[in-house]
Order: structure tokens, then sequence, then C-alpha cells
């Protein structure tokens, strides 16, 4: 059995430096330009691997370039990729902006992880998906993750509308701060059938939300650079201390401290920081 099976999305990043992004019609000058793995799935399972879980990766990848340079990240994380599979299809592609304040816009093109099913899941003790699949495979994906007793986490970005359909699936649902307001809100949420709602809030730390109350997170101190793949750190980090049986609040804090150190590198997949670490963050803070 795996800690984590993530099911979800895999990406070839393709990064550009601006002083500042532009408004709407606006073109402005790029500095730098790199190519980075990235997906909010893949990035979720690296950051997972990376916080010590046996991970396993069920997606979608095109018969391409950016096919070979994302599988070549699993393998070298450790990342279980018997659920990938090949399809007529370009690779998925992220167009991301980074600001010289470390902000982002990100245009996500989904190629093959359009096709992405989630008919056949490995047992794990925790399963996490995303958005950026097709929102049937999000509610395979958890509906058997239920069934088979795993723990099921929802991170709903990029935000689309769901129902209760989904989220009574959902024992941890995991939006950023705008995402949380864009879904209706914490009680919406709640009332939907989800058990926990963890909401990112980026410098001002997270929230936990359950029937029982409000537990809040303190931020680590950090100088950003850039914060692409943050919040998927956060994600996979969580769920790699749930499967390793932290309560939910001492999770959310070793979270933290990853989503922050996260962003004081470059890019996404190669920013994700090893276990080590964050271990090194949370006994300073």
């Amino acid at each position: 059995m795996f800690d984590v099976c993530v099911v979800g999305s895999a990406n070839l990043d393709l990064v550009a430096t601006v002083d500042r992004l532009p408004g709407p019609g606006e073109t402005v000058a790029g500095g730098s330009f790199a190519e980075y793995p990235g997906g909010k799935g893949l990035n979720q399972a690296v950051a997972a691997a990376r916080s010590g879980a046996a991970v396993a990766f069920v997606g979608a990848l095109g018969d391409d370039g950016a096919a070979s340079t994302l599988r070549s990240v699993m393998t070298h994380d450790g990342i279980d990729a018997t659920h990938v599979t090949t399809v007529q299809a370009a690779t998925g592609r992220a167009l991301i902006g980074v600001s010289a304040s470390g902000e982002n816009s990100i245009i996500v093109v989904a190629g093959a992880n359009a096709t992405v099913t989630a008919n056949d899941l490995p047992a794990a003790r925790v399963v996490l998906t995303q958005m950026e699949i097709p929102l049937p495979a999000v509610e395979r994906a958890l509906s058997a993750g239920r069934a088979a007793g795993a723990i099921t986490v929802l991170n709903p970005a990029p935000v689309l509308p769901i129902d209760a359909g989904i989220l009574r699936w959902c024992d941890i649902v995991v939006p950023n701060e705008h995402e949380v307001e864009l879904l209706g809100g914490v009680e919406h949420l709640l009332a939907s059938g989800a058990g926990a709602i963890v909401v990112t809030m980026g410098s001002r730390g997270a929230e936990l939300h359950t029937a029982d109350g409000l537990v809040h997170i303190q931020p680590f101190t950090v100088v950003p650079v850039d914060t692409t793949g943050a919040g998927d750190t956060f994600c996979g980090s969580l769920c790699a201390r749930l499967a390793a049986g932290d309560d939910l609040p001492t999770a959310m804090r070793f979270a933290s401290a990853a989503g922050a150190l996260c962003t004081t590198s470059d890019g996404a997949v190669p920013s994700i920081p090893l276990r080590a670490a964050v271990e090194v963050l949370l006994s300073e803070g």
C-alpha cells in the first residue's frame, strides 16, 4: 500500500519573469525564460514524496519530449508511475508569468490531462486530487478512495463549480482564501458534506474549519522569490504527514513550513523542499 495516491495533472511549465504582471490587453517586456516540470498533480506528488511518503501518481501524458521530462521527475523522486498513461495528445502546458515581487499569473492548457479517468487507483492511505483533470475523474478518485478506507483530500483548483455530489466524498477540502469565497464560503462547503476545510492564506498562515470551530496555523517568515507551487507543496506535504499519522493541525504546520520554503526559489518542482529542510524551519519557528 502507498502512503499517498495523487490523481491529477502533469504539465511542462513555461515561465517568463517580468517586472510586473500585465493588465488586460497590455504587453510587457519579459526578462528570463525557463521550462520547469509542473502541473498541480505532479507538484503535489513530488511534495508528498519529498516529505517522506511513498507516492503513486495517476495521470496522463502525451507522446512527446515534455512527457519524457516529466517521467524523469517521477523516477528521480521515487514516484510510482505505473498508472500514468500515454495518449495521443500533447502533454499539458502551463504559461506562467512571475513578477519581481514573486507574484504569478498562470494559464493552463490541459492537453493529455483532459483524458484522465481515475478508473484504476492503487491502494493508499490518502487519496489527493485537484481540478486540472475532468470532474468525473475527480469524483471517481474521491469516491473510490472513500470506499477503500483512505483519507480523501480535494484541492479545488483551478476553481470550477462543484456540487455536493463531489464534496460528500471529501474528508478534507484545501482551497486558498480566494478559492473558498468563489466556492460559496466555508459554511457552504461544510454544509455540503466536506468533513474539514483547510484554507491557505499565504503570508497569513492557514485556517482549519470544522464543525467544532476554527484553528489558526501561524505562518513562517521567509523572503519570497516565486510563489508558483507553494499551494501544491502545502497540499502534498499535508497528505504525507496525514499518511504518517499526524493529526490535521500538526500536519498543517508541517505543510505551512514546506509551502513557505517553496517560495524561496524559482520554479514549481525545483523549489519543493525535502523533509529535512522543512524540519529545520519547524525547529526554528
